[in-house]
């Protein structure tokens, strides 16, 4: 299975912050925000990576994780986006990079504690989705379930103003290489992007997807207040004297 970060976009809901870089470059406590969901892939025994950028300050991340090495990361690339086309635009640069494997796709703003190896090793087909609780499910995208079958998915609502459930897609998801297909189906939403949201409808269409709760923290860190609140757990956790066998120690970095 392959591993790929999205990282683009231009982060304006944290400017002034990212005048200076891109978002993910930010700090979450003492570690750049990228360290966190290479983290998760590299635990979960994922070690091919490529890490999809854009904006003016892509040249950063070479800078900060070189060839990605010292974070075991055992092959590094990076796909360049040059719009604002959406999520799903930027999955579908890294087609020629999965070459017909699994892969496992996590937002470049995504912290979590999670252990997904388990997750990795057992996803056989389709598109298995990662969801946690939150307070604000009007954020992201929210699933509808099944009033029959509650453990069953039947519709993705992106950003809903009503929330139909307190659950977020995280970010964090598993697909077969047939989700380059779906995305070749898409038409630009009304923000003139193309949405993740549309493509998980479609597996959803064809009796293909899954969905699981993550086990451990999770937090997003796309504004000022996200970006506090994972800090802060992350500071937490190190004051408590927590082994981080989840990020990277700064000895490493």
């Amino acid at each position: 299975m392959k591993g790929i970060i999205l990282a683009g976009g231009l982060g304006s809901r944290l400017y002034p912050l990212t005048h200076a870089t891109n978002k993910h470059l930010l700090p979450i406590y003492d570690q750049p925000m990228i360290y966190y969901p290479i983290a998760t892939l590299v635990n979960a025994g994922i070690d091919h990576i490529m890490i999809v950028t854009g904006g003016p300050h892509a040249g950063h991340f070479l800078r900060v994780l070189k060839n990605g090495n010292h974070l075991g990361i055992r092959h590094l690339e990076y796909a360049y986006q040059e719009s604002e086309g959406g999520i799903a635009e930027a999955l579908s640069l890294c087609r020629e990079f999965a070459a017909g494997d699994d892969v496992c796709v996590i937002l470049g703003d995504n912290t979590t504690d999670a252990d997904i190896s388990g997750d990795v090793e057992s996803f056989t087909d389709g598109a298995l989705l990662f969801l946690a609780r939150v307070h604000d499910p009007e954020r992201f995208g929210c699933p509808v379930f099944d009033p029959d079958d509650p453990s069953s998915i039947i519709e993705i609502q992106e950003k809903p103003s009503q929330p139909p459930s307190s659950y977020a897609v995280t970010g964090l998801y598993i697909y077969d290489n047939r989700v380059f297909d779906y995305i070749g189906r898409l038409s630009p939403s009304d923000r003139g992007e193309l949405e993740i949201t549309d493509v998980n409808n479609w597996y959803i269409r064809d009796r293909a997807l899954r969905w699981t709760e993550l086990d451990g923290h999770w937090s997003d860190a796309g504004t000022f207040e996200s970006l506090y609140r994972a800090g802060r757990f992350w500071a937490e956790r190190r004051a408590a004297g927590v082994q981080r066998a989840d990020v990277f120690s700064t000895s490493e970095t």
